[in-house]
């Protein structure tokens, strides 16, 4: 069964997964999971508290098709949650590795967008990381998919369903239906 990891924070922002979750595991029945810094319960911007499935550190890579990052406040602290071991795990082996919004910053922080084209919330946002991909930072705001690598601004949480579940083989008469379904408010009248 396809499986997706879905890494929460403390403060992280409801709406920016809830499309890829929901869609994955209502239409798609792929396996969804929450992990957390440490495997403890996480409260959402809006209040959602989250009993998670299991903690950061337990996550085995070999059992996931794909790790979602979630955006929210905490990655853009000094004291951000160390995630970047087991992201590089991942994409080393062959997952899809996703962030959206300030969640591209954990990306960065690991060197995980210094070769691939991606996105974040503006040109600016990811430079403090002091990663080296800065000349492939693509200025849009729509999600970005390079290779297995994903990346979007807070505010695409659709194309990041889209790219995410691409990714994992499912582009399709389906997954366009659905793209255009939660999309269909920003179509020009």
């Amino acid at each position: 069964m396809t499986t997706i990891v879905t890494i929460l924070s403390e403060g992280y922002a409801d709406w920016e997964t809830a499309l890829l979750n929901a869609g994955a595991r209502q239409y798609y029945g792929i396996e969804t999971r929450f992990a957390t810094p440490g495997g403890k319960p996480v409260t959402s911007a809006g209040g959602l508290r989250v009993m998670p499935d299991l903690a950061v550190e337990d996550i085995d890579v070999a059992a996931i098709d794909a790790l979602v990052v979630n955006g929210g406040t905490a990655w853009s602290r000094e004291d951000a949650p160390e995630i970047g071991a087991v992201m590089v795990a991942a994409r080393d082996a062959g997952k899809t590795v996703a962030g959206i919004c300030d969640a591209t910053l954990a990306l960065a922080r690991a060197g995980l967008l210094d070769t691939v084209r991606h996105t974040s919330n503006s040109p600016d946002n990811l430079g403090p990381t002091g990663y080296a991909g800065k000349a492939l930072y693509q200025d849009q705001p729509s999600a970005v998919v390079d290779g297995r690598i994903v990346t979007a601004p807070g505010t695409a949480p659709v194309s990041f369903m889209g790219a995410v579940l691409e990714t994992l083989g499912l582009r399709n008469g389906d997954l366009d239906f659905y793209l255009g379904l939660y999309g269909a408010e920003h179509k020009a009248a």
